[in-house]
């Protein structure tokens, strides 16, 4: 197989965390061809997506006394080259939030792909259709009491009603901007004011989960099935339990209660076209939906002592392979 991945530039990953670095290793270990490109070097040409591509190979990472090290150098690259993307066996999208104009555009660009030819990991349309926070909202039997307002009166009195609430922007990654929030706070109007841009963006307020204190559980699906899951736990000086934040991690389980909200997710995440998703779950409630670059694999693979990436490459093949002889039996 021949698989792209577009990602942000190579050298601001950290092979010993990066999802995106875990899939590509996978691939060249079980014997496939990988390209990388970035957002930024994609164009439509004759009505067709192409990209500026370079081959990719990794020095795998090593498993050193319970942490991942990798080599120096890591990685090596080939010269680049304007390639059609409809070559490609499968195309990753995995850059990096925040979802604006730059990847939208890159979004609309990767339609120009024909999936009948090569299968994307995820759907640019579904990328589009999913904001992170937001699609989560259609589950309502799976979240906790929501809502998403500029109106700063509206969210005090959600806030009062509540006791006590967790603000988010509806664009940002990893944590950034997340805000906890009581009505009694001096600074609310002005937590709001600058949260919604003077009212004049909305923002996700959502019950505080007092369960969050226990951890934040990051759960990966696969084509709406769940494979792997890790907690992730505050770092004592802040509330958010992500690791961008400096959370720590730990083993975990999949609970009934989290298996019957994937099962609730799997049939709308595969009409559309959300193949590699990340759920965040506290204390049984679906919080959010990552669709974009969902990460964790590094960490459950060293906490559980298994390789998600290679079942997910292997996924890919037989996927692909089950396409190739229906197209033979038309």
């Amino acid at each position: 197989m021949k698989l792209a991945f577009i990602i942000d530039p190579i050298h601001q990953l950290d092979p010993c965390h990066d999802t995106s670095i875990a899939l590509i290793e996978a691939a060249q270990i079980l014997g496939h061809e990988v390209w990388i490109t970035q957002a930024n070097l994609l164009s439509v040409v004759d009505g067709k997506a192409w990209a500026f591509l370079q081959r990719v190979e990794l020095v795998p990472v090593q498993l050193v006394e319970g942490r991942w090290v990798a080599a120096n150098p890591w990685y090596k690259l080939s010269d680049s080259s304007l390639t059609s993307l409809e070559t490609m066996d499968t195309v990753f999208m995995r850059t990096d939030p925040p979802v604006n104009d730059s990847y939208l555009y890159a979004t609309y660009i990767l339609d120009y792909i024909d999936q009948n030819k090569t299968l994307l990991i995820n759907s640019p349309s579904g990328i589009r259709g999913a904001n992170e926070k937001m699609y989560a909202l259609q589950f309502t039997k799976a979240i906790p009491e929501t809502i998403v307002s500029a109106d700063k009166q509206f969210i005090r009195e959600f806030v009062e009603a509540k006791g006590a609430a967790i603000l988010k922007p509806l664009g940002n990654k990893a944590g950034e901007g997340i805000l906890f929030l009581q009505s009694s706070d001096r600074n609310f109007n002005s937590i709001v004011e600058l949260s919604t841009l003077q009212g004049r963006v909305p923002v996700m307020v959502q019950t505080y989960l007092p369960a969050a204190k226990e951890g934040d559980k990051r759960i990966i699906l696969l084509n709406g099935e769940p494979i792997g899951a890790l907690n992730r736990l505050s770092s004592g000086t802040d509330f958010r339990n992500n690791m961008a934040t400096g959370g720590t991690v730990a083993q975990t389980e999949i609970t009934p209660r989290e298996d019957e909200i994937c099962t609730q997710l799997a049939e709308r995440l595969r009409q559309d076209g959300l193949i590699f998703v990340g759920i965040d779950v506290i204390g049984g409630y679906l919080t959010e939906v990552n669709v974009t670059s969902p990460t964790g694999i590094r960490e459950i693979d060293r906490l559980d002592g298994i390789r998600l990436g290679d079942q997910i490459i292997q996924w890919i093949e037989q996927t692909l392979k089950i396409r190739l002889m229906g197209l033979r039996q038309k």
